[in-house]
């Protein structure tokens, strides 16, 4: 009887501690292969959902947030940074963003 109660404590322990896992909050930021388009002319990176408003040249490279950030280029305009804004939310509202239940705020990542 006495292992029985010591199992039950034990499994209560895991999920309290499995809720607050998902339920403190933490920062999110794109990860690093987010896609982004490189715009050589000007040296800046265009978040996908804001190229159609970028007046962009011809000289452009579809590429990764981690490589625009190797070549040092800022973002294009305000909506890309907006776009990439990263955001402090708990990991349950991220898995409920990941399934479609809560709409992302944000296309790009």
């Amino acid at each position: 009887m006495k292992k029985m109660n010591i199992w039950i404590l034990l499994g209560l322990v895991a999920v309290i501690a499995f809720l607050i896992f998902l339920f403190v909050p933490r920062e999110n930021v794109p990860p690093p292969n987010t896609r982004v388009v490189l715009e050589h002319t000007f040296r800046t990176y265009i978040a996908p959902s804001c190229f159609q408003e970028a007046d962009a040249t011809n000289f452009l490279e579809e590429s990764t947030l981690q490589q625009a950030e190797e070549l040092d280029y800022p973002p294009h305009s305000d909506c890309t940074i907006d776009a990439f804004e990263g955001n402090t939310e708990s990991r349950f509202t991220s898995i409920l963003k990941e399934f479609g239940v809560i709409e992302k705020e944000t296309e790009d990542w």
